[in-house]
């Protein structure tokens, strides 16, 4: 059956009607008011979400001379996961479980509030208090949710890598936060193969020399003998721009910048977000395929704060068959099914009989982050789920949220992301610092967002924060996106601004050419570079493929789809193209590598999903 359709924006705007007297003839005046009247906007998510602040704010919305200087909800005080637990019912599940190898199962809030108080009870024993650093090496499990519910409730900060994680990573990560307290799973199950983790835990806990206690979350199964009720549960407050996590770049060259996020901040910017631009409401299901390493996790958890179902999958998402994915969906009857880009494109590319002869008309919204997706395959998300909402997100770990997405009450452009996020002032400017539309250049941010990181650790004075964010123009946040407004207002996003193309001064997105390269069957997966040299400017594309294919052909179809320009001058295979642990590719270091740079220079393997593909590249190029 067909959820029935309750917009939240619908209601928000009505809510802003009676309550502030302020009518919006379309969207886009409801969001140039969202950047012009922040502080009046802000207070009105806060107030329409019915936010609980343990002590009142004075003043919204502070501007200072720089980004990270604004101050929001001054003196206001509160508790993140206060917030999730208000939500409990009787009637459904806090959490859906499933792995590779057993069947789907609910937790319900009593047994996820007793597991979150046995988690609590050994933190307050093992003395953590407010602002100590808790971290986890975990799954994406019940338990390692009630872990950092019960971290959050305590006011500690929480900071989690999956455990695909090499030691080196772990440790150039975890040793940022000197955290008290090391949450572990000794071993999962991945791709059909048991991985055992005892011997990196052991190797983690020495490295990391602040670690006193450690907690191994297999020894706690999800149904054990504890039980609680909510008020035996602790809620410590906060002040709403104390850290709630930290989260890391990708690491690929040097050290993962660890970006502090604030408890308010994320609050905030997370229920708006979710429910009003993914209309996620009160009794839906919503899963997004993750791990705790990705800022999804993240993300994802914040569904809890709508009032939803949060599902988690463990394990490979083409295991034990390519449709695995979709029968949990099936199964646990997902409302929001959310992924990363490059999983659709698989998926689109031979949709399976089982996908094809299946109703999901319980899917409510499809999202898609982590690369740009193409206009062929967002028709063809369209053709397979005809009433699902295809939602585009594109933003970063650095806001934990996306600049621009969807909204339920547009159609969908496919190509293009439907719109930029209410209280997210984004333009595109070119090289010389102008607002641009209808023409590529960098995507910015022309106000400070309330998602922003408070600060970098180790970045005491801030250098490292400008380096990253306001180096190419230094009053606005320059995200590293290559993108373009359209007519429309929609927003297209052509990949990373340090991966673009410059082909006789013209710059082309890498995205363009990966998108082109879909359409061929049997092409599993490709990587471009442009290499300069003094002697020569070139574009190498490399092709992962089972197939013998004749290069002409492949020149010529990027000729017809793209334009000549997008025609590499070399193709080469490749046994396999390297990502990162979050799934992105990484362009950039392999075209350090073939410009000649040491590999210790361009990138830690132990950030690699498949460091074995960049290993290649070193052999046959380094």
């Amino acid at each position: 059956m067909q959820p029935k359709t309750t917009y939240r924006i619908r209601e928000y705007t009505a809510f802003l009607q009676q309550h502030y007297g302020l009518r919006f003839s379309d969207y886009d005046s409801l969001h140039t008011w969202s950047i012009s009247e922040q502080g009046i906007f802000w207070e009105s998510i806060a107030r329409f979400f019915d936010v609980d602040f343990d002590s009142p704010y004075q003043e919204v919305f502070v501007p200072r001379t720089h980004f990270w200087e604004t101050k929001w909800f001054t003196e206001a005080t509160l508790n993140y996961a206060k917030h999730i637990f208000k939500n409990a019912s009787s009637e459904r599940a806090a959490l859906v479980f499933q792995n590779e190898t057993e069947k789907l199962v609910e937790i319900s809030w009593a047994q996820l509030i007793s597991k979150t108080y046995a988690f609590q009870k050994k933190l307050i024993a093992l003395g953590v208090t407010k602002g100590d650093a808790v971290v986890c090496f975990g799954t994406n499990s019940p338990e390692t949710i009630a872990a950092f519910l019960a971290t959050n409730a305590l006011g500690a900060v929480w900071s989690s890598c999956s455990p695909d994680f090499g030691v080196d990573a772990v440790y150039d990560r975890f040793k940022q936060l000197q955290p008290k307290v090391f949450f572990a799973h000794q071993s999962y199950q991945y791709n059909g193969k048991q991985h055992d983790c005892t011997e990196r835990i052991a190797a983690i806990q020495k490295q990391v020399q602040s670690i006193t206690h450690t907690i191994h979350l297999d020894a706690h199964a999800v149904f054990d003998d504890v039980s609680a009720q909510i008020d035996q549960l602790q809620f410590v407050s906060v002040s709403f721009s104390d850290p709630i996590w930290v989260l890391f770049s990708s690491g690929t060259t040097g050290k993962p910048k660890a970006l502090v996020h604030g408890t308010g901040h994320m609050l905030l910017e997370h229920l708006k977000a979710l429910a009003l631009h993914q209309n996620v409401c009160e009794g839906d299901t919503y899963f997004w395929y993750s791990t705790t390493g990705w800022m999804m996790w993240n993300y994802a958890l914040s569904s809890l704060l709508c009032g939803a179902t949060l599902c988690l999958y463990q394990g490979a998402p083409n295991h034990p068959t390519k449709d695995s994915l979709w029968h949990f969906a099936k199964d646990a009857k997902i409302n929001h099914f959310g992924g990363g880009a490059v999983y659709f494109q698989k998926q689109m590319e031979q949709p399976s009989a089982f996908l094809q002869s299946t109703n999901f008309l319980f899917l409510k919204t499809m999202g898609s982050t982590g690369s740009p997706m193409s206009t062929e395959v967002c028709q063809k998300l369209q053709q397979q789920f005809p009433k699902t909402h295809i939602v585009s997100l594109s933003g970063g770990t650095d806001v934990c949220t996306a600049f621009v997405g969807g909204h339920p009450d547009m159609s969908v452009i496919p190509g293009e992301i439907q719109c930029k996020m209410l209280g997210a002032s984004v333009e595109v400017w070119n090289a010389d610092g102008y607002a641009v539309k209808e023409t590529s250049g960098e995507l910015v941010l022309t106000a400070p967002l309330l998602s922003m990181p408070l600060y970098l650790l180790d970045d005491s004075n801030f250098l490292r924060y400008r380096q990253s964010y306001f180096a190419m123009f230094d009053t606005v946040w320059n995200h590293g996106d290559w993108a373009a407004i359209t007519h429309n207002g929609g927003i297209v996003v052509y990949g990373r601004s340090d991966a673009t193309l410059n082909r006789f001064g013209v710059r082309i997105g890498t995205a363009e050419i990966y998108a082109a390269l879909a359409q061929f069957q049997g092409i599993d997966d490709a990587l471009m570079v442009h290499l300069q040299h003094e002697d020569k400017d070139e574009l190498v594309l490399f092709i992962q493929s089972d197939t013998e294919w004749e290069y002409e052909e492949i020149k010529s179809h990027i000729r017809k789809t793209c334009s000549p320009r997008h025609v590499p001058d070399q193709i080469l295979s490749a046994p396999e193209i390297p990502y990162t642990i979050s799934g992105k590719k990484v362009e950039i270091p392999v075209k350090r590598l073939l410009q000649g740079e040491k590999l210790e220079n361009v990138i830690s393997l132990d950030a690699l999903k498949n460091p074995n593909a960049m290993q290649w590249f070193l052999k046959a190029f380094g």
